[in-house]
């Protein structure tokens, strides 16, 4: 890189960390909203053995267990998207906390199989507003080249929640059982609750925010007229070309996701024949190699490389497409017979596609019209939440057809190779999208 643009950089970086930081505060309770979150959605996976038992159900009813959280999340993204422009991100979020913790605890005291479905679609509309209202949080709180390590604090928590939760609440499981399993992520759902009501503010909003600190996220694009500006409608939006693009790509990732966050303690029990125990132990290292890539590459890597000068955009859809394309790695356990075998391939496809997961949910506060990123992580959301329902249905399906998870892992590979044509041919850059008045 020239040496001249690296002086200039210097100067400007050491500016930067002498200022204070207290918008990494605002990042780090982001992550740890994820963070529970994802205790409250993989404690189905690892609760397979026990439901069956309890309801007697079987893998296809099970997959649609797994899928119900989904159906509701879908359904509100589009509109949540809407609310959290109009809102803001602290009422909103406050309500879903809350809500969500009071799902956890109904799936503890249901006594039948209706009972647990309406429990998971309580969770699905508490959790509904988390990724679309962290995307306009970051686009708040933060400046342009600091937002792919925000986003990945919470991003890596999605993959960290099922590194520590599976192994953690499986033991939790075998030992007090799945009713107060669900009512142990109830009770640390609701302690996050009263978390985000005393902590979070608007920028505006907080008086422990310096004006230095507001001045530098003020200066360098952050979202700060989102309740100023009109908004674009979400028809306009969605037929936008590089909305699409982002929306089918991160489609694909979600998939893949959903796929393994539901069934990888199943496929490793059943097609691997390891016992139950170890399963949930296992299923922990695929998922402490996708934190470690979402942080360090998605979000460290990223920002320290836009910092220092590199094309913002060649940078991110590097990142973006790259780490798609190594999500295909999920195809070796096609020709897998052990578990080193499994647990390495499943690794660099999480891996990868979590290094990318970061750079796509900084997309939409950099493609976004003014006052409409919570709008487009809305759309972002519905699409995955699409993937998200789909994963675990069409796994269930394939698995109880023939018995074995290779058809599974093709489909997955096949919707990979989807996205990342929609990443190349669609989005194909990384640059604001005229507002819909502006547009006409």
């Amino acid at each position: 890189m020239d040496e001249t643009l690296v002086r200039n950089e210097t100067p400007r970086l050491r500016r930067r960390s002498s200022i204070a930081r207290r918008r990494w505060r605002i990042g780090w309770l982001l992550g740890l909203g994820v963070l529970i979150n994802y205790f409250d959605r993989v404690n189905l996976s690892v609760s397979h053995d026990a439901l069956v038992g309890a309801f007697g159900i079987s893998d296809i009813t099970f997959g649609y267990l797994l899928a119900a959280y989904n159906w509701t999340y879908a359904l509100c993204q589009l509109p949540i998207g809407v609310v959290i422009d109009k809102l803001g991100v602290r009422k909103v979020g406050r309500i879903s906390t809350f809500v969500w913790s009071i799902a956890s605890f109904a799936a503890a005291a249901t006594p039948s199989v209706s009972g647990f479905f309406g429990a998971r679609l309580l969770l699905g509309v508490g959790e509904a507003p988390t990724f679309p209202a962290n995307a306009k949080a970051v686009g708040s709180w933060f400046p342009q080249e600091e937002r792919s390590f925000a986003t990945s604090l919470f991003d890596a928590a999605a993959k960290f929640a099922p590194a520590i939760g599976v192994p953690l609440i499986g033991i939790l499981l075998l030992h007090i059982g799945w009713r107060l399993s669900f009512a142990a992520t109830g009770l640390i759902s609701f302690l996050y609750f009263l978390l985000f009501f005393a902590i979070y503010r608007e920028p505006h909003e907080d008086p422990g925010l310096t004006a230095e600190e507001l001045a530098l996220i003020r200066a360098e694009g952050a979202a700060t007229e989102s309740f100023t500006s009109r908004q674009s409608s979400i028809w306009y939006l969605i037929r936008q070309r590089k909305v699409l693009g982002l929306a089918i790509g991160f489609g694909s990732y979600n998939y893949v996701f959903y796929l393994l966050l539901t069934w990888l303690p199943t496929y490793l029990s059943e097609s691997l024949h390891i016992d139950l125990l170890h399963s949930f132990i296992d299923t922990g290292l695929p998922w402490m190699v996708a934190t470690a890539t979402d942080l360090f590459i998605g979000g460290l890597l990223v920002d320290a490389l836009i910092q220092r000068g590199w094309s913002a955009n060649r940078v991110r859809m590097t990142v973006l497409v790259g780490g798609t394309a190594l999500g295909l790695g999920i195809l070796g356990c096609i020709w897998s017979h052990s578990t080193a075998q499994a647990l390495f391939w499943i690794s660099i496809s999480i891996g990868g596609l979590s290094a990318a997961a970061p750079v796509g949910w900084t997309v939409p506060s950099l493609i976004a019209p003014r006052g409409s990123v919570g709008s487009v992580g809305g759309i972002l959301n519905f699409f995955n939440q699409l993937s998200g329902i789909a994963a675990p249905i069409v796994t269930g399906y394939l698995v109880y057809a023939r018995h074995a998870f290779r058809m599974a892992f093709t489909v997955a590979g096949v919707y990979l190779v989807v996205g990342v044509c929609a990443y190349l041919f669609l989005l194909r850059t990384i640059h604001r999208i005229p507002a819909e008045n502006s547009a006409a």
